[in-house]
């Protein structure tokens, strides 16, 4: 019996220790904070995902978005929310820690959509999930309006690495 409790505390206590690392910080930002990931000199590709909790077609493709940020080390995932930021505790966090996402992730806290969506791309009619792909070497942007399938995302960051 002493064998199955020390068992149990240690897959409690593994457990618990692996969930903790597995967390990560997100944080809320305004457009600003966008404008200068969009911007940035880096020698990595930028991939930038617009999403919800709320939006079925969003979730579907995260797993994706998850896979090229653990699978490439040329690129930088990052995934912003735009969930209302008063649901950021309830429902952005415990959806985050869920799931196991690891990319960057920042909320948008700018509910003024038509002050910045032009900005990130003069096609985009503000329609989830979106994503930009930033080659910040060649200058190279693509918008996608639309969910991605599996694999695609993949296509497209090789295309803009050539």
């Amino acid at each position: 019996m002493k064998k199955f409790i020390i068992l149990i505390s240690l897959v409690a206590f593994f457990s618990c220790d692996s969930k903790n690392s597995s967390s990560q910080e997100i944080e809320v930002v305004k457009f600003e904070a966008l404008e200068q990931l969009m911007n940035q000199d880096s020698d990595k590709i930028e991939v930038i995902n617009f999403w919800a909790t709320w939006c079925k077609p969003c979730i579907v493709e995260l797993p994706y978005f998850q896979r090229l940020h653990e699978q490439n080390d040329n690129v930088n995932v990052t995934l912003i929310s735009l969930d209302f930021a008063d649901e950021f505790d309830k429902k952005v966090i415990p959806f985050v820690e869920e799931n196991e996402l690891t990319t960057d992730i920042m909320l948008l806290d700018n509910i003024d959509y038509n002050s910045w969506i032009s900005k990130v791309d003069p096609s985009w009619s503000g329609a989830i999930p979106a994503t930009l792909i930033i080659n910040h070497k060649t200058g190279v942007r693509k918008f996608f309006e639309k969910e991605m399938e599996e694999g695609e995302l993949e296509g497209i960051v090789e295309d803009l690495n050539d």
